[in-house]
């Protein structure tokens, strides 16, 4: 997947010559911290709520702003991963998109990352999670395979999460197999530690806490 197909189009872009006023409204009204500004198709810059902080007459033009971010943005055929890279290092609420001469075509949000990645990780998909902790020189993706699928299950998605003060990390897996007695057994007797499992069975709002709650640990 790449940014142009996560292109949203809840954000309209200002032009240099709205107001400060214009754009703390915008912001108000689209939920953001960041907004586009665009001149004739012309990707410009990217205005943060931090610009608008300071004490700023409300009717001076966009244009006059110094501008606390640098020009972020990103090409429309780099890859999901890139947009999620980019998003996380600057906190950002949305990130532009453009073409090859930097013409603007639009935004990748926050909701549509989100909507995207939920995708992506099957979230959606009937299943259930477990997450497997272990040294990284001890992973190894063709065995944990054999594991699941020797009890006719598949991995419908996996994410890998190194620790930064130790060797060791994480392997979230989502599997297509509401069961998982007998795939936990098979990872115990291979020696694995498994960390945690969380079945299909648990209340739909349980469910959601746990999937926020892994969202912010992978810092998405």
């Amino acid at each position: 997947m790449i940014a142009s197909e996560l292109i949203s189009d809840i954000v309209v872009p200002l032009r240099t010559s709205d107001t400060v006023d214009t754009a703390i409204s915008m912001m108000a009204e689209f939920k953001v911290s960041h907004i586009p500004v665009v001149n004739n198709h012309s990707y410009l810059a990217l205005l943060s709520e931090d610009d608008l902080m300071s004490d700023v007459d409300l009717d001076a033009p966009i244009g006059s702003l110094k501008l606390v971010l640098p020009r972020l943005m990103i090409s429309e055929h780099q890859h999901f991963y890139d947009v999620i890279k980019m998003m996380s290092e600057h906190r950002l609420t949305l990130l532009p998109v453009v073409d090859a001469d930097e013409n603007y075509e639009g935004v990748v949000s926050l909701e549509s990352l989100a909507a995207n990645m939920s995708k992506m990780a099957a979230i959606s998909q009937p299943g259930t999670v477990i997450v497997l902790e272990m040294s990284q020189n001890d992973y190894s993706m063709s065995e944990i395979a054999q594991i699941i699928e020797s009890n006719d299950a598949k991995i419908l998605s996996m994410y890998l999460t190194p620790r930064a003060d130790s060797t060791n990390m994480d392997v979230i897996l989502k599997i297509n197999k509401q069961e998982l007695n007998a795939i936990i057994q098979t990872f115990d007797r291979y020696n694995y530690t498994i960390k945690a499992s969380y079945g299909q069975e648990e209340d739909p709002e349980d469910l959601k806490d746990r999937f926020d709650s892994l969202m912010n640990y992978l810092n998405v």
